[in-house]
């Protein structure tokens, strides 16, 4: 770790070792229980392929060919190209980015459990591993490799589909599978149901029922959330929504069409009374099965305040709303937890003078989905012993500060209707 003060050092340790070990540890009890519907034998497959740290590959067989025989998504996307393409798009693809890569270049290459903290869910291959673990003893730098051993390529199409040289994967779309003997490249596939059962998902998103807690809740929960709400007691799993049409996009908190698509918002006409303005903005809860938002990372901001014929908010008008889980920077203490559950509808209402200036009333709901990692990397990069890792934190910066984005604007008009 960097050797700067000890509120950073605790900072970086704290997040290595919660925001980032999303998975259960092979030591840990079974994965959580699933909804009666999902068969059984779905647990033991899943505690197998997910025993993490992950095994070495080993040796391809002999009669693999050198695209059989890479772990390379490149090469995965020589016949399977539109997963490809969709994965390139993905966070999944971006999982070691530079705000992680950062992080690890302040450790010792020996450091193992603290690499697998964040390796064994942001790029959980053995060959990953050892990728790192040579980069650090070499300089730190990083480079590119094709072969599909680079760690800067994050959760790739092998972290979840290739264990010992073979390929994993859920039935055809007629519900087929490869026949026995069957020419086919890498030798075919194993099929096992389980990659459509939401608890491949929890894997890496959900902490263990002893994991680290804040206030009596684990701080990332999001397959229980699923399972508490009437989507996991339907069984509608997580790939319906994030991998639909078996489309491997993962799209999330960033994507803001994939949040508007889950949410209703309404922001009803103002009324003008007695001096006054009286609206409200409703947020219903209408297609996400987990609170929104699921992580203490990203946070909503919702704001109501009157705006001048320029269209600026008018500082004094306005109101603002926090949707999140709000934690401390050390990951001591949760502030407050106003996210929005499954099904619930929320009311946001405005009672404010009217201001002598004012022409509109407008409703806007920011999002910044890595609200956290920002403020993280901030204070990390005003500690001025952290130094390997410096650039890569700058830009990772950066990236969590460009990923703001407006969700949701209406502006109503003042001016028409103000009384006397």
């Amino acid at each position: 770790m960097a050797s700067g003060n000890g509120v950073v050092k605790w900072i970086v340790t704290a997040l290595t070792l919660t925001l980032a070990a999303c998975g259960p540890d092979p030591r840990s009890p079974p994965l959580p229980s699933s909804p009666a519907t999902a068969p059984a034998d779905h647990e033991s497959f899943l505690k197998r392929h997910w025993a993490r740290p992950l095994a070495p590959q080993g040796a391809p067989p002999a009669g693999f060919g050198p695209q059989e025989a890479s772990l390379a998504p490149a090469a995965c996307g020589q016949c399977h190209a539109q997963q490809f393409e969709d994965w390139q798009t993905a966070l999944h693809s971006k999982a070691m980015g530079p705000g992680l890569v950062g992080q690890l270049q302040e450790m010792d290459a020996g450091a193992v459990d603290d690499h697998q903290a964040c390796l064994r869910c942001h790029a959980p291959l053995a060959e990953q591993q050892a990728d790192l673990q040579q980069t650090l003893a070499a300089s730190g730098a990083v480079s590119a490799r094709a072969d599909g051993a680079a760690f800067t390529h994050g959760l790739t199409c092998a972290g979840c589909h290739v264990r010992q040289n073979q390929r994993f994967g859920p039935a055809r779309r007629d519900g087929s599978s490869p026949a026995a003997g069957s020419a086919l490249p890498h030798a075919g596939w194993q099929v096992s149901a389980a990659f459509e059962d939401s608890r491949f998902c929890a894997a890496c998103h959900q902490f263990e029922p002893d994991g680290f807690s804040l206030n009596g809740k684990l701080l990332e929960n999001t397959y229980e959330e699923w399972r508490a709400s009437r989507y996991g007691r339907d069984n509608q799993n997580c790939q319906s929504c994030h991998m639909p049409d078996r489309r491997h996009l993962w799209r999330g908190i960033h994507d803001p069409e994939m949040v508007r698509s889950g949410l209703a918002i309404e922001f009803a006409a103002p009324s003008i009374a007695a001096g006054g303005v009286t609206a409200a903005l409703t947020i219903a809860s209408r297609g996400v099965g987990h609170a929104f938002p699921t992580y203490v990372t990203p946070q909503v901001i919702v704001e109501i305040g009157q705006a001048g014929e320029d269209g600026a908010l008018l500082a004094e008008t306005v109101e603002r709303h926090l949707i999140a889980r709000d934690v401390s920077l050390d990951l001591s203490e949760e502030r407050s937890d106003t996210r929005i559950l499954p099904d619930e509808v929320r009311r946001y209402a405005y009672d404010r003078p009217l201001a002598p200036n004012a022409a509109t009333l407008v409703a806007r709901i920011r999002v910044e989905p890595d609200a956290f990692y920002a403020e993280f990397y901030r204070a990390t990069l005003r500690d001025p012993d952290f130094s390997k890792g410096r650039e890569a934190l700058s830009a990772a910066l950066r990236q969590a500060e460009g990923s703001n984005y407006v969700l949701y604007e209406s502006r109503r008009e003042l001016n028409l209707s103000k009384d006397g």
